[in-house]
């Protein structure tokens, strides 16, 4: 794939991506896009197909989101997640991942979530850089391909504070949150093993984790300005 190296980011809900990503996007409006992923499960209350909530209106195009001055960053975080998503069934996406039509898939409380080759080219192709909100089981699918993209993992300090940050969402059932807490030990745990990241950032203080995106991001991020420029 040509165009801007992507980015693969990665950790719990609740590790603060979101947040991160929202000021790191202001500071440099013009330059990153958000492949939509596609996913089995239903849509929640104001999600629309390949708009997230339906205050996220499309931009440029069936696979780029405006990406600055949308949504503060308590939104981004009740969002718990950078993806929006294709509502598709499991006959239809089980039969694209079988044509090779996915860069990364994995199922997740019984839905499949992935995202299409289509997706990250439509992305690059405007000169953007691609940013994949996967889980660690994606990570290691697009470790397969030939996608060279830049691997970064947010992590919280403790599971003791991702848990608090998620039960104060007040956005998730008994049984969903203890699927998303073991979901994030393995996560976690993961992300120790070498090789698997770039960088991993633990978000225990936002301006010192900020610095660190920013850091691993500047050389592609002043590639695209040059090109823009």
């Amino acid at each position: 794939m040509s165009g801007p190296r992507p980015v693969v980011l990665s950790g719990p809900s609740g590790a603060g991506k979101s947040t991160l990503m929202k000021r790191l996007m202001k500071d440099h409006e013009g330059i990153f896009g958000f492949s939509v992923s596609h996913t089995t499960r239903n849509p929640r209350p104001g999600e629309e197909d390949g708009k997230g909530l339906n205050r996220l209106p499309m931009l440029l195009g069936a696979t780029l989101l405006p990406v600055a001055d949308i949504l503060s960053s308590e939104d981004l975080e009740m969002s718990a997640s950078l993806s929006y998503y294709h509502f598709t069934t499991r006959e239809a996406m089980q039969d694209s991942i079988d044509a090779g039509e996915f860069i990364e898939n994995a199922e997740f409380s019984g839905n499949l979530y992935g995202t299409s080759k289509a997706a990250i080219e439509d992305v690059q192709a405007k000169n953007l850089i691609c940013i994949l909100d996967v889980d660690i089981q994606g990570v290691k699918r697009i470790k397969e391909t030939d996608l060279n993209p830049i691997y970064i993992s947010i992590q919280p300090p403790s599971m003791e504070i991702l848990e608090k940050r998620l039960r104060d969402r007040q956005t998730e059932t008994e049984e969903s949150l203890q699927k998303r807490l073991e979901a994030a030990r393995i996560d976690m745990e993961l992300s120790k093993e070498p090789g698997v990241f770039d960088i991993v950032i633990i978000n225990d203080d936002i301006e010192r984790a900020y610095e660190e995106l920013k850091d691993i991001l500047n050389e592609e991020i002043k590639k695209v300005q040059a090109a823009k420029s």
